[in-house]
């Protein structure tokens, strides 16, 4: 008779098997993940090195850069390739103002007037310059109008025809402007320095209108009183610099542009 075979007794270890496959999957995923992330920085890495090179090279406008830099505000400079070095190196420094030019016509026309009245800029009857309104004829009273008076003095008139033929020259609109000293006038004619500097102004306008036929319509007047000298009113000479009247020709852009004083400042 055969013997029954006992049954084998239970293992209660097997499942250290599927742990410890289970463990080994796991700890091949996180690896590979770790292996994954690592690469992922190095790439952006590269990425964010690449971008850098060329921004400092140029190659990308600025507002990339801000929107690569902090992500949260607009671009508003010009592209770093248009930039200078100094700019780039210091972002907050004003930007470098353009050099003063004046229209060719007005500097052609100043040399014309330097030329053809020579003996009277050096004897002080008048007095040239450009600045930014434009090209400025300043005609002092010695030579032009008797003391508190605003008729034009026949004797200037050979100086007037030679500012005349340039003024007739150029398209350029007049401003014809009365200056006095600061010393007060009260007369039967005029009660103010503001009635003579203004007063003066016209007949000068006038003069140029019905004499030399320029256009009324090119030109205008203004009077400043003693409010715009050109020198101290401390001295006689510098009172005798102020009483003027200035025949501005306008460059471009400067038709509301107003006289600057320039208090004790001789010129």
């Amino acid at each position: 008779m055969t013997r029954k075979k006992a049954p084998e007794p239970e293992n209660h270890e097997r499942w250290l098997v599927s742990y410890a496959d289970f463990i080994t999957l796991l700890f091949a995923f996180f690896v590979v993940m770790f292996a994954s992330t690592q690469s992922d920085k190095n790439k952006a890495r590269a990425v964010s090195d690449s971008v850098r090179e060329a921004l400092e090279h140029g190659q990308f406008s600025s507002a990339i850069s801000t929107v690569l830099g902090r992500g949260k505000h607009e671009a508003k400079k010009a592209p770093l390739s248009q930039q200078t070095t100094e700019e780039r190196e210091n972002p907050t420094a004003p930007p470098p103002r353009p050099a003063e030019t004046h229209p060719p016509d007005l500097a052609k026309s100043l040399d014309t007037l330097q030329k053809g009245l020579d003996s009277e800029l050096k004897n002080g009857k008048l007095q040239l310059r450009l600045d930014p309104r434009g090209l400025i004829i300043s005609m002092r009273e010695a030579t032009f109008f008797a003391s508190g008076d605003d008729a034009v003095a026949p004797g200037s008139l050979p100086i007037l025809t030679k500012i005349a033929a340039v003024v007739q020259s150029l398209p350029n609109p007049v401003r014809l402007e009365g200056h006095t000293d600061s010393r007060p006038i009260h007369t039967s004619r005029f009660r103010s320095n503001w009635e003579l500097s203004a007063a003066r102004s016209i007949a000068m306008l006038e003069l140029l209108r019905d004499r030399f036929q320029i256009p009324a319509s090119r030109m205008a007047v203004a009077g400043y009183a003693e409010n715009a000298p050109a020198d101290t009113n401390e001295t006689e000479e510098g009172r005798a610099h102020n009483r003027r009247v200035d025949l501005v020709l306008l460059s471009a852009g400067a038709q509301t542009a107003e006289p600057a004083a320039a208090g004790a400042t001789k010129h």
